[in-house]
C-alpha cells in the first residue's frame, strides 16, 4: 500500500489522483490527513482514508499500518521548530510501522538554497538520513501557481505586483510535481534517489504579466516594489502573516537568482516537457 500524508492538500490530493490514473488500485492507496469533508470525499473513490495529525504522533502509526511506501508532504507554513517536530513524528511513525520507502517533498537545491523555508527542509533531509529509512527525496521547485493565482486580481487592477525584480524562476506546475511523485511512488528502485524537480525554463514576473495580458486581451504590467511595501500590500489583502512572509521572502530570493536553477529531473520522470508557463497562465485565467 502507498500512504500519502496531507492528502486533502493542494499537492496531496493530486498525487492520489495520479496514482489512480497510473492504475494503482484505490484500495491500495491510503489518504492520510486531518478529518475534513475533502478527505472524506476520497473514500467515495475507494481510497482508504485514515485521519491523523502531525501534532498527535499517536495517530500516525495506525495511519501507516500496512503501508509499504509513505509520501511525507511537508507540513504547511509555520515556525521551523514546529514543522521540524511534525516531520520527525512522521519519520518515527514510518520506522515503527516498518515502511519500506519514505518519500519526502523537500525544496529545490536544498543544500545551498537561501530561502527562509529551506532550513527546515535541510534539517528534515538530515533527520531522514539519520533514521536509516530507505528514502527518496523530492526537491520540489517553486510552484507556478504561487504566482499565477494572483493573475485574475492583477488583470482587474492592471498591474501585477511583487519584489522579484528581473529574477527568473524555473517554476513547475503543481500537477507536474504531483505526477512525478506518483511515478516515484510506483517504482521499486527509488531508495537513495534525490530529485531536483524544476520546470524546463525560467521566467520573470514581467514575462508572466505579458503572457497574461496577451491571453486575456487586457493590458497588464509588472510593478516591482520594495520588500516592505510588497509586504504591506499582502497584509492589506488579508493574507495570514506566515504566508505574507513566505511570499515576500520568496520574491526577494527570486530577485537574487535563487530559483533560476534548472534540471531535467522532472521532465525525465514525466517522459515529456514540463508544463510551460503559458499553459499555467491559461489554467489560471480559466479557473
Amino acid at each position: 500500500m502507498i500512504a500519502v500524508t496531507g492528502a486533502a492538500g493542494q499537492l496531496g490530493h493530486q498525487v492520489i489522483n495520479h496514482l489512480l490514473l497510473q492504475g494503482v488500485p484505490a484500495g491500495q492507496i491510503v489518504a492520510v490527513d486531518l478529518e475534513s469533508a475533502k478527505a472524506a470525499a476520497m473514500a467515495t473513490l475507494g481510497v482508504d482514508v485514515r485521519f491523523a495529525d502531525y501534532d498527535q504522533p499517536e495517530t500516525l502509526r495506525p495511519a501507516f499500518a500496512g503501508a509499504d511506501k509513505v509520501l511525507l508532504v511537508s507540513a504547511p507554513t509555520g515556525p521551523d521548530a514546529t514543522r521540524t517536530r511534525q516531520h520527525q513524528a512522521v519519520i518515527d511513525a514510518a520506522i515503527e510501522s516498518g515502511v519500506g520507502l519514505l518519500a519526502y517533498t523537500s525544496v529545490t537545491h536544498a543544500p545551498t538554497n537561501t530561502m527562509g523555508l529551506a532550513p527546515v527542509h535541510r534539517v528534515t533531509e538530515q533527520a531522514i538520513a539519520a533514521s536509516g529509512l530507505p528514502a527518496a527525496i523530492l526537491r520540489n521547485g517553486w510552484y507556478a501557481e504561487n504566482h499565477t493565482a494572483a493573475l485574475r486580481n492583477a488583470i482587474n487592477s492592471g498591474t501585477l505586483v511583487g519584489s522579484a525584480g528581473n529574477g527568473r524562476m524555473a517554476a513547475a506546475s503543481r500537477a507536474d510535481l504531483a505526477e512525478a511523485a506518483a511515478i516515484i511512488l510506483t517504482r521499486d528502485d527509488q531508495a537513495g534517489k534525490v530529485y531536483d524537480l524544476t520546470g524546463d525554463t525560467a521566467w520573470t514576473l514581467s514575462e508572466l504579466a505579458a503572457e497574461a495580458a496577451a491571453q486575456s486581451g487586457t493590458p497588464l504590467t509588472y510593478t516591482d516594489l520594495p520588500a516592505e511595501q510588497y509586504r504591506q500590500v499582502l497584509q492589506q489583502a488579508g493574507l495570514p502573516e506566515p504566508v505574507v512572509e513566505l511570499i515576500v521572502d520568496a520574491d526577494v530570493a527570486i530577485s537574487h537568482g535563487t530559483l533560476d536553477y534548472i534540471t531535467s529531473d522532472l521532465s525525465t520522470l514525466l517522459g515529456r516537457p514540463t508544463t510551460p508557463m503559458s499553459s499555467n497562465v491559461a489554467s489560471a485565467l480559466q479557473a
